[in-house]
This record gives C-alpha cells, structure tokens and sequence, in this order.
C-alpha cells in the first residue's frame, strides 16, 4: 500500500523483546469528527494512539510504525493475554459511534480498510481468528468497531473469519468454546459482543440457537495450535 499521509504520534513506545505481532485490532473513533479524532490521537495530553486511522472517504493516516507499540486496547484480554498493545496492530476508522451517531462504514472506507488490513496480513503472521474488535477483548467497556460494521464482507477479502449460514450443531459448552475462541468470560456483555462481531441481526446478550451454532463454527475454526 501506498500514498497514505504521514502523521506522526508521539503516542507510542517500543514493543517488548520478542513480541509476536499477531492481533490485528479494529476500532471506531467514536467523536464528533474526523479532525477531532485525528487531532485526540496525536495529542500526547491524551496518550492514545493507533497504528492507522481511516477516514470515511479512505483517506488513511500513518500515526506509528507497526514496529512499534500504540496505545489504543486500553484494559484488554484475549487468550490468556492482557497487554493487548505490545502484540497488536490497531487500526481506528472513523464513525460517531454509539454516543454521537452511529452509523454504517462507507464504502470508501471499507475499501482503504480491506486494501492496509490484507497488506498488514502479508507483512505479519496474524490468522484470521485473530482479526478482533474493540469490543472482543474489552467485552465490559466497548462497543467498536459495532453491529454496523460489515465483518462479512471483510473476511471474503481474506481479512477475518465470519461463519457459515446458521445452521449445524449448537455449542454443548458455550463457556469453554468463548474461552477457546479468545474471551475471557461467558458473561452477557461477553455473549454480546461475539454477537456484534458474529452475529449482528440481534444483540441481546443472549445464548439463542443462532448464538449457539455460530459459536460452536467459530470456536471449530481455531486450531488446537493457536497462540496463546
């Protein structure tokens, strides 16, 4: 990928030794405007940043190298993993959010989207099952990148997993088969956000058939051999 604009954020800081990059973390911005959220995660008052920031007619932002460590997961777990920064790359996209006007992901932006994310897969061992949202592994404090995010289309473009049509076996064990996929708990707020990922028709936090079958697919689709 090529002609992304450079904007540096001295919101970062070196990845541990040895640190595998292999999360791939989507985000909304979740402010009033582009420019707002651009210029919040430059600001080093705020300490937030991200690898990437789209915006919604794909014009892409370059704020830290992926080498290096963004601060944008905040307090986070994903299997067995609580410093989700040191092994992630973060990509923001700009969207109101829940707060100030949540809506759909223009095409544009889905594009510029598809184009960096298939570009960060070549560059870093990162497997499907590992492209998250915001809301994966903080299941208690957010919502992004949300119900309007179309996951689906993404993963047909070989970024992300999304399950087949919702019929087959339904979980046994929804419990352990969250926990193989990645979450931390099988709470409601857990169910609902593998919901907005997974399932986005309903979000209720409720383990319904279609819940169950779509978890027992996802939680098929990761190998015994997935990193912890």
């Amino acid at each position: 990928m090529s002609g992304w604009v450079e904007c540096p954020s001295p919101n970062q800081g070196p990845r541990p030794d040895g640190s595998a990059i292999d999360i791939l973390l989507l985000h909304y911005t979740g402010m009033a405007t582009a420019a707002a959220a651009l210029a919040r995660l430059v600001d080093p008052v705020a300490q937030v940043s991200c690898h990437w920031l789209i915006d919604e007619d794909g014009t892409t932002y370059a704020l830290v190298e992926e080498g290096r460590r963004a601060w944008h997961a905040g307090r986070s777990f994903w299997a067995g993993e609580r410093d989700i920064n040191s092994r992630s790359i973060g990509i923001e996209l700009v969207n109101p959010g829940h707060e100030w006007g949540y809506r759909p992901f223009p095409p544009a932006q889905m594009t510029a989207l598809a184009d960096l994310a298939q570009g960060i897969l070549a560059r870093h061992p990162i497997p499907g099952h590992r492209v998250l949202g915001h809301s994966d592994v903080a299941p208690e404090r957010k919502q992004d990148p949300g119900e309007l995010f179309d996951w689906a289309w993404l993963a047909v473009r070989g970024v992300g997993l999304w399950p087949a049509p919702a019929d087959g076996p339904e979980s046994l064990d929804p419990a352990a088969d969250l926990a193989r996929i990645g979450y931390e708990q099988d709470d409601a707020a857990t169910i609902a956000a593998f919901q907005r990922h997974y399932r986005q028709s309903r979000v209720d936090g409720s383990l319904d058939r279609e819940t169950r079958i779509r978890i027992a697919q996802i939680a098929r689709a990761i190998p015994l051999t997935a990193p912890a």
